[in-house]
């Protein structure tokens, strides 16, 4: 029987025994979507007609009177849900977190790589205008000509 390296590396687990994968995401995918209901219109419409119905029935029929007048179970009850509901609210907040980091990380890394090309295309530009200023003109062209003939006429005058 062949053991693997993983498996020979850890004291105490040498064998087949299956370890129980842990989906951290699943898990925060789920608070999430908990999460979302929980900050819902629905949601606080439901729970109020479950305590109305729960305060009613405890209240005025006698015979169903499972939790009498201060209402104990009923406030272990939210205990109970609002010792889950904040720690999954929190996870899906540090999951929110951890997204929007890593969209402004991205978004810097974008706008550093947005500088680098401007600042390339800016020197470029100043490049080609040095070029461009040594470069003649046909405006330049007339005006030495212009200039040319106007030193030939004031030859030709002086001459004659």
């Amino acid at each position: 029987m062949k053991v693997r390296d993983d498996q020979v590396s850890r004291p105490g687990r040498v064998g087949t025994t299956p370890i129980p994968v842990y989906d951290a995401d699943a898990i925060g995918r789920w608070s999430e979507s908990i999460a979302r209901f929980l900050g819902t219109g629905r949601y606080l419409a439901i729970q109020t007609v479950v305590v109305i119905l729960w305060i009613a029935l405890n209240a005025a029929a006698v015979t169903l009177r499972w939790d009498p007048y201060p209402f104990i179970l009923l406030n272990l009850v939210f205990s109970t849900q609002a010792a889950y509901a904040a720690p999954l609210i929190l996870l899906a907040q540090n999951r929110q977190d951890t997204r929007e980091r890593a969209l402004a990380e991205r978004d810097r890394l974008v706008n550093e790589r947005i500088l680098s090309d401007t600042e390339f295309l800016s020197r470029e530009l100043a490049a080609i205008r040095l070029r461009l200023e040594a470069v003649v003109t046909v405006d330049d062209i007339q005006q030495l000509r212009n200039d040319l003939q106007r030193e030939a006429e004031e030859l030709d005058t002086g001459q004659k």
